[in-house]
């Protein structure tokens, strides 16, 4: 049974409008959404029409998954979507090869709409998109990456290699390739914002390509929790099991976040067993290497490390030059040589935040209708940034670290429940560091050493504190570490 929607363009994106304004801020729906227009709607794709390419990606890069979701609860079902801005020619929705309907008559690419045709203005949708849609093998990829989750953007083709991220990308390319022929599991680590999501999807997207009726799953550790609680609360556990277990290939992102969640651990072990078993392949991404991860059963921990481990790192400039120059390109904009150099080098953290930074300063260019920016201007444009990567985040990770480097110990034994002297008394530094130097609560440092509780953190920092006013030389390896971390 096909959903009924009004055929008024306006109404239907007023209640999608409203509701993706009731779950973002007034200031990120005036800004970005407040202008957006819908010119096509059908069963199978709709497309928003928008100022210029800079909200297209803005909204691609951070609010597709949210305009997914309020397209789908208002139409009733996902829809392939597309864009278009303000300056392109009209033009109507591709016909389907199955059978969907075509809501006006076909447009030559230099032949626009007039005013008596249409009471509206339709731009046409840009070459990317209408070359995807005259693709049967392109469209189904697409939809199954909305359905999926998955941004469309996150490919390999605008993936962009560097001497920090080569070997991840060579494996995750391998393993798209030839699914549970190479490398099984997969497992890619690294920090906040280098890149993790983004091998992850292109994988999925690139499978999906080769072969469309290939089942790929992608989804975080947290959504796999709170649908494996909803099945037990649901008796629905079979049909749970059923959708995961049959997986061509299961990508989870974030698997850091199955710490102490001890039956989705058990949930997913049982999984991983039946997946790897057939023959299919299996993508993990976490913030730390496998060992790393606290509260983490070792069966687990095992079957993790199994197959490769492939590290990001941050970018080095050469790389944070060749990204800016990349998505300058896709958004159409020139800016000067000497703005990207000064973004490369003071924006150094992760691709995320550089990302971030080149958008702020191509909205300002594009919106003050400015061709042009001086470095003076992109720097009081960026001050918080900039702010944020002068100044050096000390986090509980950080801390053990280094500790396990000065101590010569392995940073599992951070977390780990062994007590011998060479490894308890780093690991009370350690904890005494954390509690100085982050903002973190006692119980939140607690759980980053191994879920211990807050009287073990409280104990912790009052032996260093005593053993520091006692002995010269604790507090003084005490102070060097505490330097080091503040640099």
């Amino acid at each position: 049974m096909q959903t009924q929607f009004p055929s008024n363009l306006q109404t239907i994106w007023q209640a999608i409008a409203e509701h993706i304004s009731a779950q973002v801020s007034k200031d990120t729906y005036q800004r970005w959404f407040k202008a957006v227009t819908m010119t096509v709607a059908d069963e199978n794709e709709i497309t928003l029409t928008v100022p210029n390419n800079i909200y297209q990606l803005w909204i691609e890069s951070n609010y597709f998954a949210l305009l997914q979701s309020s397209v789908a609860s208002v139409l009733g079902g996902p829809r392939i979507i597309h864009f278009a801005t303000a300056t392109e020619t009209p033009a109507a929705p591709s016909q389907k090869s199955n059978g969907g309907h075509r809501e006006a008559e076909e447009m030559k690419d230099d032949e626009p709409a007039s005013d008596e045709e249409s009471p509206i203005e339709l731009p046409r949708i840009n070459k990317a998109a209408e070359a995807q849609a005259r693709s049967h093998a392109a469209n189904a990829t697409h939809a199954q990456a909305l359905a999926g989750g998955m941004n469309p953007r996150n490919t390999f083709s605008t993936f962009v290699v560097g001497a920090n991220n080569q070997f991840a990308h060579a494996a995750a390319l391998a393993v798209s390739q030839s699914p549970a022929r190479t490398y099984n599991p997969l497992f890619i680590y690294g920090g906040v914002g280098l890149g993790k999501t983004h091998l992850m999807q292109a994988i999925g997207q690139h499978v999906a390509q080769r072969g469309p009726s290939t089942k790929v799953m992608y989804l975080s550790s947290e959504k796999f929790t709170n649908e494996f609680i909803d099945a037990i609360q649901n008796n629905s556990l079979v049909k749970f099991r059923k959708r995961y277990r049959q997986a061509d290939l299961l990508l989870i992102d974030d698997i850091q976040f199955f710490s102490g969640k001890e039956r989705s651990q058990e949930e997913f072990f049982h999984t991983f067993n039946t997946l790897f078993d057939g023959h299919k392949q299996i993508v993990l991404s976490s913030d730390r290497p496998p060992a790393e991860i606290a509260n983490l059963e070792q069966r687990l921990v095992s079957r993790f490390e199994w197959g490769l481990t492939a590290e990001l790192q941050p970018p080095d400039i050469e790389t944070r030059l060749a990204i800016l120059r990349k998505k300058a390109e896709s958004l159409s904009i020139k800016l000067e040589s000497s703005v990207l150099e000064f973004i490369a080098q003071r924006v150094r953290s992760n691709v995320r935040r550089l990302e971030g930074a080149l958008m702020r300063v191509a909205s300002f260019a594009s919106l003050s209708g400015n061709g042009t920016i001086g470095t003076d201007a992109v720097e009081h444009l960026l001050k918080d940034i900039l702010h944020e990567e002068s100044r050096r985040t000390i986090t509980i990770d950080l801390i053990q670290r280094k500790v396990a480097e000065h101590f010569d110990v392995r940073v599992a034994d951070m977390t780990s429940k062994r007590r011998p002297q060479n490894i308890a008394f780093p690991r009370q530094i350690a904890m005494y560091l954390a509690r100085e130097l982050t903002k973190s609560s006692l119980a939140e440092i607690g759980e980053g050493f191994g879920g211990r509780d807050h009287g073990t953190v409280l104990h912790a920092h009052r032996l260093v504190q005593e053993k520091m006013r006692n002995e010269e030389k604790i507090r003084q390896t005490v102070s060097f570490l505490e330097s080091h971390l503040n640099r």
